[in-house]
């Protein structure tokens, strides 16, 4: 099959498109046909800390067709048309075929193409969380999104409409009309005005790959607010783990998230795209031979929504 390899022995490291040997399933996974897979900040940063998967193949939300299952797979059989994050079992979605156990999937509406499927895994199930799980959003609440021009933060924009809250989108001239198409009550744009220095309070905030420092995002809480941190640079995730705590004490809150591959959140979140509740942005769209041009766009940080991997 053709797969990206990221090749250690390039000067510089480089994602090489070549032949490899296709998975052979064990008894409790599924080989899966990629259709679609997205790429993610993890895949880059990874790269970046040398942090390779053991196959040397990154990628972790893919969506595709069941090619062949294990004598012990019972959810799905083949010819079923699944997708889900499989960055708990190893990765390996920058491929053709990749094996997986079926904990990992869900099975992929009719409705929703893959490409929109690939998109949705783990930045809308880290909105999600991030939303619900840390932030225990409430209807009627006042919700501030910062970063909301990523993958993560145009799912959370729209996921904070769903719950009926009044969202506040920051973001980049560039992004200020998407945010409103996807429902952001108001828009700040960063470059032209400093959504702090504005006085607003919110009772929950989420900070997606955010740079500023955690004593001013808890400084734009209400009283009984949270605060919570997405991602950024190793440095902020650092000290949000160290400060949060001391940082929390009292009435308002700042915490971190450690989202999680949850197969009842995809089908949560799934049935939303299939309704036409949410819809996954996608910036651009690249062949799998040009996967390491897309991780290189993504690594710029300038992208809107998603990037999409087609294989087939």
């Amino acid at each position: 099959m053709k797969a990206v390899v990221y090749d250690k022995s390039n000067s510089p490291k480089t994602l090489v498109f070549r032949d490899v040997e296709t998975p052979v399933p064990n008894d409790n996974e599924l080989l899966v046909k990629i259709h679609a897979v997205s790429v993610n900040a993890g895949d880059y940063r990874s790269m970046k800390m040398g942090t390779v998967p053991k196959r040397k193949i990154f990628g972790s939300d893919i969506a595709g067709t069941v090619e062949a299952t294990g004598k012990n797979i019972r959810q799905f059989a083949v010819g079923d048309e699944v997708f889900g994050d499989i960055s708990a079992c190893g990765l390996g979605g920058f491929a053709e075929f990749v094996a997986v156990p079926e904990t990992q999937l869900a099975l992929k509406p009719a409705g929703v193409s893959f490409e929109a499927a690939a998109a949705v895994p783990m930045s809308a199930v880290t909105a999600l969380q991030g939303l619900r799980n840390i932030g225990n959003i409430q209807p009627g609440q006042k919700v501030l999104i910062c970063g909301a021009g990523g993958g993560v933060g145009t799912f959370a924009v729209q996921l904070a409409k769903y719950f009926e809250t009044e969202v506040t989108a920051v973001c980049s001239t560039g992004n200020a009309e998407l945010m409103r198409t996807l429902g952001a009550d108001y828009v700040v744009d960063y470059t032209k005005e400093d959504y702090i220095k504005s006085g607003k309070r919110y009772d929950l905030i989420v900070a997606v790959n955010g740079y500023q420092t955690l004593s001013v995002y808890k400084h734009a809480l209400n009283p009984g607010g949270t605060a919570v941190i997405v991602g950024g640079a190793l440095s902020q995730i650092l000290k949000s783990l160290l400060l949060g705590p001391i940082l929390s004490l009292g009435g308002r809150k700042v915490r971190v998230l450690v989202s999680k591959p949850d197969s009842q959140d995809l089908k949560f979140i799934i049935k939303l795209v299939e309704a036409g509740r949410i819809r996954p942005v996608i910036d651009r769209r690249y062949p799998l031979s040009e996967t390491a041009e897309a991780v290189r766009y993504l690594s710029e940080g300038h992208v809107r929504g998603k990037l999409v991997i087609t294989c087939c």
